[in-house]
């Protein structure tokens, strides 16, 4: 049975691979800085299960509760999903998003290090530390963050690189391009989208949607984490996407018509979010190659899921907030 410590086990991402992870007949600690939300934002309470603990603490406050908890534990694994995540908002508070992804971060890897009963430690990162750039990128593509929230990853990441380089601390990083599923929060734009329709408000089309994305189901990156997490060569960043590139327009268009309304009736456009990227596409052949991974879900299957989910839920979720709410 593998021991794993997932850190925000509340965040989408993290919710989701513990959910993936318990199939796989993992146990699991699961960490947050938040209490747990709603079922409908957790999938794995959509199933039973007697393997999964969670624990309300923070990165930023908790530092030395936490390091107790690993050192009597002793997972095997320990994956990170805790972020500030937002990018426009990075921009109000730009120290919170240095203290979380950065300061307190690095502070948490150097304790970390000195595990040595840690096999592995998963860093899930992000591909805005590349800005915007043409092409499919591999992982070795240089540096080029345009927000707070991106330096402060991007800060992260280098971080570790001598943390690996100087200790040999056995740390995997993964880049996902744009992740969504069943579950995810509503401020993202797909479940945004589809419950905006459906509750008949009118959705707001950040610089006419003309951005270019590659989105990939949260299925298929637990999937590719959990492989990474236990055959991916240590001192390396694998990235996690599809070939597949949408742009938001069209992806909100696709929306409206498997929901039978017109665009133009729910959607207005608006000025363009501050130091919003305006493409990156990932190259998964690394991964594809290394570890055999294929994504599995196309986005027709992964939208019509989600827009199950929100059917199936909206009395719940009809009464969350809409808007990401910042907490220090």
């Amino acid at each position: 049975m593998d021991n794993l410590l997932v850190v925000g086990s509340n965040s989408f991402s993290g919710a989701s691979f513990v959910n993936y992870s318990l199939a796989r007949g993992a146990k699991i600690i699961g960490l947050s800085r938040s209490k747990e939300p709603i079922d409908a934002f957790l999938p794995y309470k959509w199933r039973p299960h007697d393997r999964f603990e969670f624990r309300q603490l923070d990165l930023n406050k908790d530092l030395a509760e936490i390091m107790e908890l690993i050192h009597l534990e002793k997972p095997e694994y320990v994956v990170n999903f805790a972020a500030q995540s937002m990018v426009g908002e990075s921009w109000d508070n730009p120290a919170d998003w240095f203290m979380t992804n950065t300061v307190s971060t690095v502070r948490f890897h150097d304790e970390l290090r000195k595990c040595d009963f840690l096999k592995k430690y998963v860093h899930i990162t992000t591909p805005e530390v590349y800005g915007s750039c043409s092409g499919f990128v591999n992982e070795d593509f240089p540096f080029n963050p345009s927000t707070p929230y991106a330096v402060s990853r991007a800060a992260a990441d280098m971080s570790l690189k001598t943390f690996f380089d100087t200790y040999n601390f056995p740390v995997v990083s993964t880049r996902a391009a744009n992740v969504y599923g069943p579950g995810q929060q509503l401020y993202r734009i797909i479940p945004r989208t589809i419950l905006f329709i459906l509750l008949g408000r009118k959705l707001q089309l950040h610089g006419g949607g003309v951005s270019t994305r590659s989105f990939i189901h949260i299925d298929d990156v637990s999937n590719a984490t959990w492989s990474i997490m236990k055959n991916g060569c240590v001192g390396q960043t694998y990235h996690i996407s599809t070939n597949d590139v949408i742009s938001i327009y069209d992806l909100v268009h696709k929306i409206c018509s498997k929901l039978g309304v017109a665009f133009d009736d729910y959607v207005e456009v608006v000025g363009e979010r501050l130091g919003k990227d305006s493409a990156y596409h990932l190259s998964s052949e690394k991964l594809l190659a290394e570890l055999d991974w294929a994504d599995n879900v196309s986005l027709n299957q992964g939208l019509d899921e989600c827009i199950d989910w929100v059917k199936k839920n909206i009395e719940d979720l009809k009464n969350q907030p809409l808007d990401y709410i910042h907490k220090q």
